[in-house]
């Protein structure tokens, strides 16, 4: 599929997941822009980060703004599809899960909850 149509279609489901989110959280969630890219770049993957990975939270946490511990960007959730497609083996309707599971999972992150954090929040 087109990189064009994948984003497209992760804007849709992002946008129904942050509709879904409950009021304390939906907030936070609307202010940390989304970023789609294709792959992650080489300063990522130089950074350590596998080639293949689904998406990653970078900057500072939610309400960790005024720190300045080195952060060197503002905070940014980052959805990698086409490796989400490959993971989703061409399977749009896995797509469209995975993107949602990998946005929310980015989002926890951002708002500095751990993986039982986000499951407690029914975020996953």
């Amino acid at each position: 599929m087109e990189f064009a149509r994948l984003t497209q279609i992760a804007q849709q489901v992002v946008a129904a997941a942050q509709r879904r989110l409950p009021r304390e959280v939906r907030a936070p969630a609307l202010a940390v822009p989304v970023c789609y890219e294709p792959f992650p770049n080489q300063g990522i993957r130089d950074e350590g980060w596998e080639e293949d990975i689904l998406g990653l939270f970078v900057g500072h946490e939610h309400g960790a703004e005024l720190r300045d511990d080195g952060a060197p960007l503002p905070p940014q959730i980052l959805l990698f599809l086409e490796n989400i497609w490959d993971y989703a083996e061409g399977d749009e309707a896995i797509y469209r899960d995975e993107v949602r599971l990998t946005y929310l999972h980015e989002l926890g992150h951002y708002l500095g909850w751990d993986e039982d954090e986000v499951a407690r929040r029914g975020l996953e």
